[in-house]
């Protein structure tokens, strides 16, 4: 028989099924390596889930029009005036994102550095994937500038790009695009005719609520497609819950039409029970916005603290101000981490696992210059190891003052002083 192709295991994946394997050998692991929220399933979410639990039977494939009501009042809320019929749920937003990208012609563009997955999405559908710096503001968009350049001389060259990959906040620098770079990439993919995929899971996690979110689809909103979620702001990973909202026009409802079909052929429906939970997440009611605020606020403070402990040792990172990561650049230190070997981003990641039992995501996994010393921080894996001190940070009004959170800070803090002496 013909050898298969290879593709490799999604990195963050991959470190996560390490670190398991090494502390069930009885290895001491921070984990920052993975984009998950580690905290408890919310009580009313389990109560919506056991509910949902007789809905055994197959449903439409877009969603049931009470979802699909739910999260188009979602959309509203934010200033996306949006209606049922411009919604499909699926298990989880990256196969939405992955359908978007067998539906929508032509190659895709995508920040530079990003979440791992974008650019293996667009390649298993085929496209040619660019990748564009981003400004020096903010991570999420590329530079509106340069992707101007990188278009124009991919078309001059016979390529193709026709989508732009936006994410809001960012995963992996933590940050958030202001309002006035974010209508400059809209503007620029007006000029260029490009689709918009805004990638927000992270909407919800914004560190300060007074901070200005601005979302693509209120700026161009025919040409943009946004994708949202419940792994991320609601600590769901797991259950696989993932929404996208297409623009109110014929294209908007044809690209929907397209998703629909891919969905019917791969994953048929969101499960019964997952609807029951997201049409009462979606709906937002009083005990679902305190946790958002809550964990928005826990997400902030450890994200900050992180920060400093990176900024203190030499790094230079841009500051954090949504989601739950850092992103810090020890270019400073490169003399002082060449002396010990360390000349790259592989080899940072490598020497802080091996040398501290401190795992990160190396840049190189991100699309990032694989010679530059940056990595990623998924700061969310910090708030204890039970359930009970999760807990216990979520409702803590100084969560870096818990002895569990303290403890796993002071580590950090060593390691990085170790490093940078």
């Amino acid at each position: 028989m013909p050898e298969a192709t290879r593709w490799r295991t999604s990195p963050n994946l991959a470190l996560n099924q390490l670190v398991a394997e090494r502390r069930a050998a009885g290895d001491d692991v921070v984990h920052l390596a993975f984009g998950e929220s580690r905290l408890p399933a919310f009580g009313p979410l389990t109560e919506r889930l056991a509910r949902g639990a007789d809905r055994n039977a197959y449903g439409p494939v877009a969603g049931g029009e009470p979802v699909r009501r739910a999260a188009a009042g979602y959309f509203s809320r934010r200033n996306m005036p949006t209606g049922p019929d411009q919604i499909v749920v699926g298990p989880g937003s990256k196969p939405l994102l992955m359908a978007l990208q067998h539906v929508l012609p032509g190659d895709v563009l995508i920040p530079r550095p990003a979440w791992n997955s974008y650019v293996p999405q667009a390649r298993l559908a085929g496209k040619t994937a660019y990748e564009v710096p981003i400004p020096s503001e903010c991570g999420g968009i590329p530079d509106p500038a340069a992707l101007r350049d990188v278009v124009r001389q991919a078309r001059a060259a016979g390529g193709d790009p026709r989508i732009v990959v936006l994410t809001l906040p960012d995963n992996p620098t933590g940050t958030l695009a202001p309002p006035a770079l974010v209508r400059e990439i809209c503007a620029a993919a007006e000029e260029l005719d490009l689709v918009i995929i805004s990638d927000e899971i992270y909407r919800d996690i914004v560190h300060d609520p007074a901070t200005p979110f601005l979302s693509p689809a209120e700026v161009a909103p025919e040409r943009t497609i946004v994708t949202n979620g419940l792994s991320k702001t609601l600590a769901l990973g797991g259950w696989r819950i993932g929404v996208c909202r297409f623009p109110d026009n014929a294209w908007g409802l044809s690209v929907r039409d397209g998703v629909t079909s891919v969905a019917s052929e791969v994953w048929s429906t969101l499960a019964g029970p997952m609807q029951e939970v997201a049409a009462y997440a979606f709906a937002e009611p009083q005990e679902i916005r305190q946790r958002l605020s809550a964990s928005a606020r826990l997400h902030g403070a450890v994200a900050r603290a992180v920060y400093e402990i990176m900024v203190d040792a030499g790094a230079t990172c841009r500051p954090p101000t949504g989601g739950f990561y850092v992103y810090p650049d020890f270019e400073p230190l490169r003399t002082h981490l060449a002396w010990r070997g360390v000349t790259d981003s592989a080899g940072l990641q490598r020497h802080l696992l091996d040398t501290y039992g401190v795992l990160v995501l190396g840049g190189h996994h991100l699309g990032d210059d694989a010679g530059a010393l940056r990595f990623k921080a998924a700061t969310s894996m910090l708030y204890g190891e039970t359930a009970e001190e999760q807990e216990r940070s979520l409702a803590a009004a100084d969560p870096l003052a818990l002895p569990h959170v303290e403890r796993v800070l002071s580590r950090l803090k060593e390691t990085f002083t170790k490093l940078s002496h």
